[in-house]
């Protein structure tokens, strides 16, 4: 076991290299030093003199990959790439372009991301897992019909209709929460009911339809039809053998998704105005901010990778007939 995570984290490492030197080359390829020095500056009628100043600023003067005029190491050192990408590999983010320490901003914004994120997570999980093993316990009846139904109609519906719909519903007809905006302490519960609930309903519709059709195929297999026949009740067979046994599609995509939470959701947090890590990507992208995009994406990557390890692992607790050699 250990061996395995020991490979797993190496290839982790070269898969955050790879990332890495790969968005290095997208985003300049679309985008070369001058035409983001012309993005700040705010023109096309910007004169070479202000864009080799910005670039000077900025450090985005040297070149991309090697320094044909330099000498030793500094030919691959003395360089935009060494200098602003191989620092993420240490998780030193730097600063963006316009000044900021990026490190710092995400120190912050984390604390309100979680705050959404966590409490969306377990009990959209939890929702979703009961209600598909109610429809699964009234299978074939009526119940059982018009869930589905109610889960095709959810998962249908753009999520962005949930937020418009909840604000107008429950903020400005019943104004039972604010529109937006964020606060620290117990004060935050106000601000993070409706996006929860929110976030909650949307996800809803797919996973539990997911759900139902992994407990429909465990039910009909032999140990299930063996458990009834030493008349055990359906409620026990449902929860102590279906679920469990379901739990290994189910944990691959719940644990890899538990870093990512760090992360922050785009959209909700731009349309609550939650200061998180999502809407901090969101306005880094209109500022045309390179370096904090490259940064979040590299961070994305890297939870990602510790997500789909940590799902391997939590498959041995789920399930003792796994093992890694």
């Amino acid at each position: 076991m250990t061996s395995y995570v020991i490979r797993r984290l190496l290839y982790g490492v070269l898969i955050l290299i790879g990332v890495n030197l790969f968005t290095f080359i997208l985003f300049f390829a679309v985008n070369t030093p001058d035409d983001m020095a012309r993005l700040a500056i705010g023109g096309q009628r910007v004169s070479q003199e202000a864009i080799e100043r910005w670039k000077a600023q900025h450090g985005y003067d040297k070149p991309l990959f090697v320094n044909t005029q330099a000498q030793g190491a500094q030919r691959l050192t003395d360089t935009v790439f060494y200098q602003r990408s191989v620092p993420l590999l240490a998780l030193e983010f730097g600063s963006s372009d316009a000044g900021r320490d990026i490190g710092r901003e995400i120190r912050m914004r984390m604390g309100p991301s979680l705050a959404l994120a966590i409490p969306t997570f377990f009990l959209g999980l939890f929702a979703s897992v009961v209600f598909s093993l109610l429809l699964v316990y009234f299978r074939a009846t009526r119940l059982d019909f018009w869930g589905v139904v109610l889960c095709v109609i959810l998962l249908s519906i753009s999520s962005l209709f949930y937020i418009i719909a909840g604000q107008w519903m429950f903020s400005k007809v019943l104004r039972l929460v604010p529109y937006s905006g964020f606060a620290g302490g117990l004060d935050a519960v106000k601000f993070l009911a409706l996006p929860v609930l929110v976030a909650i309903v949307s996800r809803l519709g797919p996973e539990a339809r997911f759900y139902r059709a992994l407990f429909l195929e465990e039910v009909g297999k032999d140990y299930v039809r063996t458990a009834r026949a030493k008349g055990l009740t359906e409620r026990v067979v449902l929860f102590r053998h279906v679920l469990r046994n379901a739990m290994l599609p189910i944990l691959t995509g719940t644990v890899s998704a538990l870093p990512l939470l760090f992360m922050g959701s785009l959209i909700a947090e731009s349309f609550f105005g939650i200061p998180g890590l999502g809407s901090y990507t969101i306005d880094a992208i209109n500022a045309q901010d390179f370096s904090i995009v490259r940064a979040m994406v590299f961070l994305g990557a890297a939870l990602y990778i510790v997500g789909l390890i940590l799902a391997d692992i939590s498959y041995t607790l789920a399930d003792p007939r796994v093992r890694f050699e």
